[in-house]
């Protein structure tokens, strides 16, 4: 009986390049695809959101969740404010609800909304004799397509209770904030309730 051998021919310089590009190629495009279509990092600017988020903290957008869900009370989201700056504010009132603003206390439908995220906050400045919230706002219903958004440090957010940022239409939010990653301290999944 014959043996036969078969040998697979040695990889030319040109094969292996090949290969190499063509492995980085798919590489770069997967990266391109996540970062400008699926996730984005993003970095606050400013102290709207203390005591929850802090200036240059670094949070992970899901830029995708909202073309498949509508947006929620409670979700901490990233929207165009104008042509040259984009916010971070958390979801108070959907489309349809009565929003209204008066000292501490937000409510929705005339029923005060439980915000957990702000208990300490609060409480801290009614031990010292002061309410937290600075800015009341006027009863108004979420008109259809907008949410009404707060920043967490109520005293000093620029947010819906402004004329300049309004009720937030949902064309103009990017994401929400799904990960904290920077500074190692503050990294996980963020809370939207």
């Amino acid at each position: 009986m014959e043996r036969i051998e078969t040998k697979t021919p040695a990889p030319t310089k040109k094969n292996e390049v090949w290969e190499w590009t063509r492995a980085i190629l798919i590489a770069v495009i997967c990266v391109v695809v996540v970062r400008w279509f699926l996730f984005a990092p993003f970095i606050i600017n400013g102290d709207s959101m203390e005591p929850n988020f802090s200036e240059d903290e670094k949070l992970i957008v899901n830029k995708v969740l909202y073309n498949f869900a509508e947006p929620k009370r409670g979700e901490v989201i990233i929207f165009h404010a104008n042509e040259r700056e984009d916010y971070i504010k958390r979801i108070v009132a959907l489309p349809g609800e009565k929003v209204k603003v008066e000292g501490d206390q937000v409510y929705i439908n005339g029923e005060p909304l439980d915000e957990p995220y702000l208990k300490e906050a609060v409480a801290s400045a009614a031990a010292s004799g002061k309410t937290y919230n600075n800015l009341n706002y006027p009863e108004q219903t979420v008109p259809e397509g907008t949410v009404f958004v707060l920043g967490d440090n109520r005293p000093g957010s620029k947010d819906s209770r402004s004329s300049s940022i309004g009720f937030i239409r949902n064309d103009t939010i990017i994401g929400r904030a799904d990960l904290a990653f920077w500074p190692l301290g503050k990294f996980g999944l963020i809370s939207h309730e």
